[in-house]
This record gives C-alpha cells, sequence and structure tokens, in this order.
C-alpha cells in the first residue's frame, strides 16, 4: 500500500507541475505568448589605469613658493620616469594658487583677516595600459617623501577599453539563455516556441569581483576594482505554437 501510494503522490506533483506550467504560460499573455528574462555575466581584467594625486607648497613669498613647486614638478617626474612611466602617459595640470589668512579678533570682536602666505598646489594625471606598472608607482609614491615633496596619491581608477565588445557578447549570452528558459517553458506546457515577438535590453551592470555592490537602476560602473564581472539581463517575448 505504502508503494501504490508513493506513485499516486508522483503522478499528483507531475501533473500539478503540468499544469502550473501551463497557468504560467496563459497568465503571461492572452494571446498566447511566453514572456521570459535571461541574463548573462562575464569575469574580465581591466586594460586601462587612471592615477592621479597633487603635490603642494605653502609660502609667503609667491615667487618662492613658484620655484619651490617647479622644482617640485621637475622631482615628480624624473621620479616617474624613472620607475618606467613613459612621459607622454604623464600630465600635469596647472597650478593652482590661493591666499591662506586667518581671521583676528580681540576681546570678542572680529578686528579683520591676517595674510598668512599663499598655497599652492599642482595636480597630476597618469593613464596607461600598463597596469601593473602604475599599480606598483602608486604604491610607492611616499619616496617621494624622502626628496621633501609633499605628495598626496588618489587611489587608482580602473577601466576596460572592449567594453562595446564585451557588451555585445553579454547581449548574446543573455539573449541565450533566456530562450533556453523559455523553450523550457513551452515544453513543460506542451507546447511549442513560435518566433520571437518582442526583446527588451536590461541595464548593464559592472561591478568589482566578489565585491558584494548592489546593482543600481541605472547601471553601476564600478572604478574601483581592477577584476570586474559584468552582467546584464535580455527580457524576450515569444509567441507559442
Amino acid at each position: 500500500m505504502r508503494f501504490v501510494g508513493a506513485i499516486v503522490f508522483s503522478i499528483a506533483i507531475v501533473l500539478a507541475a503540468y499544469f502550473l506550467g501551463n497557468a504560467y504560460v496563459k497568465r503571461a499573455n492572452t494571446n498566447d505568448v511566453i514572456a521570459v528574462t535571461g541574463s548573462g555575466t562575464s569575469n574580465f581584467t581591466s586594460d586601462l589605469i587612471v592615477w592621479e594625486g597633487t603635490f603642494s607648497r605653502f609660502s609667503k613669498n609667491l615667487q618662492q613658493a613658484y620655484e619651490q613647486i617647479a622644482a617640485d614638478k621637475k622631482t615628480v617626474n624624473d621620479y616617474l620616469i624613472g620607475k618606467g612611466i613613459k612621459p607622454d602617459n604623464i600630465i600635469f595640470n596647472s597650478v593652482n594658487t590661493t591666499e591662506r589668512s586667518e581671521s583676528k579678533y580681540d576681546n570678542g570682536n572680529f578686528v579683520g583677516q591676517e595674510f598668512l602666505g599663499y598655497d599652492l598646489r599642482q595636480s597630476i594625471k597618469i593613464e596607461s595600459n600598463d597596469v601593473e606598472l602604475i599599480e606598483k608607482v602608486s604604491r610607492e609614491i611616499t619616496e617621494l617623501l624622502n626628496q621633501g615633496v609633499q605628495f598626496n596619491s588618489i587611489p587608482p581608477r580602473y577601466y576596460y577599453t572592449k567594453l562595446s565588445d564585451l557588451k555585445i557578447e553579454m547581449i548574446s549570452k543573455a539573449t541565450e539563455d533566456a530562450k533556453l528558459r523559455a523553450e523550457k517553458i513551452a515544453e513543460n506546457s506542451g507546447g511549442k516556441l513560435g518566433s520571437l515577438k518582442k526583446a527588451d535590453m536590461g541595464v548593464f551592470q559592472i561591478t568589482g569581483q566578489n565585491s558584494g555592490e548592489d546593482y543600481s537602476w541605472g547601471g553601476a560602473y564600478n572604478t574601483s576594482s581592477k577584476k570586474k564581472t559584468a552582467s546584464i539581463t535580455m527580457r524576450l517575448q515569444y509567441e507559442i505554437d
């Protein structure tokens, strides 16, 4: 009796799956249409790095400050070239000059501003396909402190120059995944997959590998991780024959 009961129970499960699958197809669209969403993912490594930093000088004498920061610029440039970075990859921006002052008070009353000196700041940007080299130099840049240069480094940003090709590949993967899902649903519901009626592309996302980043409605675009994961969704509608 237990054996017979088990068989009856198994048959009931199969029938329930069939009717549920069939109901899903009908609910998807009143005109016998299957709507499915497929996804595609791919891991890749960035092939372009952008690294920025600044160095500064302060002096009451403006000319002296300019001479000091000009000397720092040469020191930074020579250091980077000595590390193997090509001159064409090094971009120095113009010097930013601001006056520094502080408020003065007498018995709690403001009496004016006292001039302290000039802050001079120059930024530098490096773009290179030699990701490993720039990463290494960005970690060693504190060596400039030993040469008297106050250098402030910003964490590198990572990009991928073949993003258009990757996106096409991801669309193909997501479309294939969606089609396989549609075929399975049609098969389980006793129908046959017909022609494609509509295809909509979802948001293209780029996140850091194993980063736990959240996806964004507008599309996440990670620039802080060298190793990234790309993903995209495709929503397809098929007729049912």
